[in-house]
């Protein structure tokens, strides 16, 4: 089918990439930020865990070789502290926290991830030392002396316009804008990257490449830091201070800075360095998600970094919002961290996808509250979709003996639903290009809503009882369950268990796997045969009672 969207209007860029994705099937690579393992995960990192993971899993539903990767950084200064806080090696931390949380975490929101990178492992480090041998060698690398204001909490040096005045026990301190807690002045001599060199190349990659950096407002905050001029950066500390690190391969008296050690296992995961067919496989990166807070290190560092070793940048940076709670981001140090098994175990990991895909347009801040998540899901996944899939399905067993009917011909309103389900097809697809997903999710639910109203206005019921309605009431039920077989395949990405449920019920396994499925044929009518059983099917989102 066509899925080219009259209503929208994509700039050539995109429509190029929608259409190179659709022609060659190439890799989708998509990677999460590495995550610091200072502390155990709370629901801001799971919602950039989930973010990723509907993408890689909506590309490899179109047909593409996706790749999803995530990890954790634990090299640094704020590990080695936390780790000798609790009296055990900064191995033994991370080992622990990486098994007993981070792990855990991919399971509780049900992340379906190709590799899992630590950057403790020897495929990073021996690779990240090649990196930066062959920057020193030629010549993007010097040592010099540094003093400035050092936030343990960001591990990175700070300017005065990223300090402010401090509040309570730190009243008269200028303390860290994002971790509120005072900085420590640090006089040190280190080794450098010549990021200043890299001011003008990455002005012009961002004007030639409009769509590197998204959304637009992160766009035009790195463009305008990058226009005021760019500092040589710090790429090591001295192992006289502490040496929780990847040794500088020419200098075993320093260690990496842990940004420059962490930015690359992009690449050393995919073989950077070890497998050369495997990392021309998937580099450049289609999309790399990250937080705000860190979109400077990615979009001006990382590619600076990237071009001084003759290597392609990412195609995409995209700086996602925060969660806030209380009107704050989410936050282990101010108290604020939810856990995620907080959430799935009273409403399971579909809900949780879910509600934060949908809730909150990617890119801008978004606010959780308990009181939202409870009402969207009663009234959007309860009642909207499960009870439509459950009681379509429990019409066909009463009123069929559970065979999917064949239908006669089609009315208007019968047609009506053909039309809104190919273009959901066709507008979530082309809002996922754009990394819109609660836009994606928008378009797929106007499917949901049409065929809720479907039902009510057709009144299967009410045809039942007269038996001259027979053909009519067998074409309902199959647009129906048309309709339903094409939301399992548009909604997996995004509710994968509730939607594999609903499969299995309703194919008999006669049309093979929902893995199988392509998303752009799910919008093509007609592909429930005559003679599909329908089984029963569980109640896909149960009501909820709950006092938060």
């Amino acid at each position: 089918m066509n899925c080219i969207r009259k209503s929208w209007t994509l700039d050539p860029v995109a429509q190029n990439k929608i259409e190179e994705m659709s022609n060659n099937q190439p890799s989708f690579y998509v990677t999460t930020p590495i995550f610091y393992v200072n502390d155990a995960p709370h629901i801001g990192h799971a919602y950039t865990e989930v973010a990723a993971d509907v993408l890689a899993r909506w590309h490899r539903a179109r047909g593409e070789d996706s790749f999803l990767l995530t990890g954790t950084d634990e090299h640094g200064e704020k590990v080695l502290r936390t780790a000798e806080a609790n009296n055990v090696s900064a191995q033994g931390w991370t080992d622990k926290l990486v098994h007993d949380a981070w792990l855990p975490l991919l399971e509780t929101i049900d992340i379906d991830n190709q590799d899992f990178i630590r950057t403790t492992e020897a495929r990073h480090e021996q690779n990240v030392q090649k990196f930066m041998q062959k920057l020193y060698d030629t010549g993007f690398i010097y040592q010099g002396s540094f003093k400035g204001a050092y936030c343990v909490g960001c591990e990175e040096y700070k300017n005065k316009g990223d300090l402010v005045d401090g509040t309570g026990e730190y009243e008269g301190q200028e303390v860290c804008a994002i971790h509120s807690k005072p900085v420590e002045q640090l006089e040190e001599n280190n080794y450098f990257f010549k990021l200043s060199q890299f001011q003008q190349p990455l002005l012009d990659f961002f004007e030639q490449n409009p769509n590197f950096i998204q959304p637009e407002s992160a766009r035009n905050e790195v463009v305008s830091f990058v226009s005021r001029g760019l500092d040589d950066l710090s790429i090591s500390r001295s192992k006289e201070k502490f040496d929780w690190g990847i040794d500088i391969p020419w200098d075993d008296s320093h260690i990496t800075y842990v940004w420059f050690d962490a930015l690359l296992n992009y690449i050393t995961a995919i073989g950077y360095g070890s497998d050369e067919a495997k990392f021309e496989k998937y580099w450049p990166a289609t999309t790399q998600i990250v937080g705000k807070d860190i979109l400077r290190f990615h979009a001006v560092i990382w590619p600076a970094m990237l071009m001084a070793a003759e290597l392609s940048p990412p195609k995409q940076i995209f700086g996602h919002g925060w969660l806030l709670v209380g009107g704050e981001k989410m936050s282990k140090s101010k108290l604020t961290g939810i856990a995620p098994n907080q959430i799935t175990d009273i409403f399971g990991s579909d809900a949780f996808r879910y509600y934060f895909m949908k809730a909150i347009a990617f890119g801008s801040d978004g606010s959780f509250s308990w009181e939202d998540l409870a009402a969207r899901y009663q009234s959007e996944l309860a009642n909207g979709f499960g009870n439509l899939a459950s009681r379509t399905i429990a019409m066909v067993n009463k009123y069929f003996e559970g065979e999917i009917p064949s239908p006669k011909d089609y009315s208007d309103a019968d047609k009506n639903v053909i039309a809104v389900a190919q273009k959901a097809v066709c507008d979530s697809d082309a809002a996922m290009q754009q990394v819109a997903i609660n836009e994606a999710i928008a378009a797929i639910w106007t499917l949901v809503d049409e065929l809720n109203n479907y039902i009510t206005v057709q009144e299967p019921w009410a045809l039942a009882k007269d038996e001259a309605n027979r053909d009519r009431l067998a074409t309902v039920l199959f647009v129906a369950c048309e309709g339903l077989r094409g939301l399992s395949v548009l909604l997996s990405p995004i509710t994968p268990k509730a939607t594999a449920k609903l499969w299995a019920a309703l194919t008999e396994g006669k049309l093979g796997e929902l893995a199988d499925q392509i998303l752009q044929d799910a919008g093509e009518w007609g592909q429930l045969d005559k003679g599909i059983k329908v089984s029963e099917l569980e109640v896909l989102f149960p009501r909820i009672e709950t006092e938060k």
